[in-house]
């Protein structure tokens, strides 16, 4: 199930809810364990994929481990969890823009539902993204608390924007499953890993 050729044939996860973690993962860590298993938990999906960025446009190269060794060490920290695929699915399908690549996984995954993954400081962010506005009116979300950004993205432009489609916490299992977008802000407990006090050997 873990193979890169089934995440690409697309028929594995027909049918089926599938949240979308993506990031740079450099490197992964028990943090980004904890937001999965809660999502898996929360919102009762049947997979989270780890989306392995080989470069986010907002964030500089320099740092930046090299996209297999930030692949490789995200398969290794997912490793006993089967019900979290890492993929660097993006990287095929030739896309840098998160719009553009949901857009190109519903096409290729015509009967799977996504829900895009993220944390309260992309909320906060996400106006600057390429197109975000189409990523709410086309894709589920959820959003995890992230100190300290929550209280700021909470009343953030896009979450103002979309105010509409806010859903109650206590129906996130309803994420994925209806016609209209909707999207959800998670007041979670936190976990204390963090991948720049990973890379500055402070943890």
């Amino acid at each position: 199930m873990k193979s890169p050729v089934h995440l690409f044939s697309g028929q594995a996860f027909r049918g089926l809810r599938v949240g979308i973690l993506g990031g740079s993962f450099n490197p992964a860590h028990e943090g980004h364990l904890h937001i999965s298993l809660l999502a898996l938990k929360k919102m009762r999906l049947h997979f989270v994929w780890w989306l392995v960025s080989p470069q986010n446009p907002l964030k500089p190269e320099q740092g930046m481990a090299s996209f297999a060794a930030r692949l490789a060490g995200a398969k290794k920290v997912a490793a006993p969890f089967p019900r979290i695929i890492v993929t660097g699915l993006e990287s095929r399908l030739g896309t840098r823009f998160t719009a553009d690549t949901l857009q190109k996984l519903r096409l290729r995954f015509p009967h799977t539902r996504f829900i895009w993954m993220m944390g309260a400081d992309n909320l906060l962010q996400i106006p600057r993204w390429q197109r975000w506005g189409e990523i709410f009116k086309n894709t589920d979300i959820a959003v995890f608390r992230r100190p300290p950004y929550f209280a700021g993205a909470a009343s953030g432009k896009a979450a103002q924007r979309f105010a509409h489609a806010r859903l109650d916490p206590r129906r996130a299992a309803l994420l994925g499953t209806g016609e209209k977008r909707q999207w959800v802000l998670f007041n979670n407990q936190l976990h204390s890993a963090s991948a720049t006090q990973i890379r500055s050997g402070k943890r």
